[in-house]
């Protein structure tokens, strides 16, 4: 696995996921690496070397000449302290190993929280980014929408013309509006004066009818007025 130019072996990834060690734990496998009870079979190697040891100061404590013995418990003391030591050594190097693969887990994991940290703010950039588009999108849809609504009137000189001849008309028809308004006030003044007019032939033909009524009736008057003096100049022609 590679993170910014590093390698993270399996191990360190196994120990990533590994569930971590209590305190007592701890002491517990330091004290059997110590003693490498559960690496080997049979006798552990401590307890071997302790008794070389013992063995090699008790044959320098005699007081006999036992050089040779010495010499021999001693290289046999050495020889077990080397075999003692290479194990050591090996468990150094994984500890080290390990304190190496801690230090790139420990990078490795910042480098994921700030990939998870840069992840989230480009997230929320994206989202923003995608609210705009969505708004420009709209934006876009609208004016082509409107695009569409004036592609499909006509030119502006045709409607400028329209607008022209319908200028044109309204003007003629309030000149005739105007002209009809003047007519129809003419013809109102016209009517009331022929009502006028109307109106004093009646009333003298009323008063010429009376007139006539009474010249009539005057006439009548002396017509029977005259009928009443013949026949009075009769009856007296007829006594005489």
């Amino acid at each position: 696995m590679l993170v910014k130019g590093r390698k993270v072996s399996g191990r360190g990834e196994a120990m990533a996921a590994h569930y971590a060690f209590g305190p007592e734990d701890d002491t517990i496998i330091k004290h059997r690496l110590l003693t490498r009870t559960t690496t080997t079979r049979g006798e552990p190697p401590l307890k071997k070397l302790q008794k070389k040891f013992t063995s090699f100061t008790l044959e320098i404590e005699k007081d006999t000449d036992n050089f040779s013995d010495c010499e021999r418990l001693s290289k046999a003391f050495l020889q077990e302290m080397t075999t003692f030591e290479i194990p050591l050594l090996k468990s150094k190097a994984v500890i080290d190993a390990n304190l190496r693969e801690k230090e790139n887990f420990n990078e490795l994991k910042d480098d994921i929280n700030r990939m998870i940290l840069q992840a989230q703010a480009d997230i929320e950039d994206l989202k923003k980014q995608l609210e705009e588009s969505k708004i420009e999108r709209q934006h876009k849809e609208e004016c082509e929408a409107i695009r569409r609504l004036i592609a499909m009137q006509p030119p502006r000189s045709e409607t400028e013309k329209i607008i022209s001849e319908l200028e044109n008309e309204i003007a003629a028809l309030e000149a005739e509006n105007t002209a009809g308004s003047r007519t129809l006030e003419l013809r109102k003044k016209q009517f009331a004066l022929l009502l006028h007019v109307v109106d004093e032939l009646q009333n003298t033909i009323e008063e010429e009818q009376k007139n006539l009524i009474e010249e009539i009736r005057s006439l009548t008057e002396e017509h029977k007025n005259g009928m009443e003096d013949g026949n009075g100049v009769s009856e007296a022609m007829a006594v005489d």
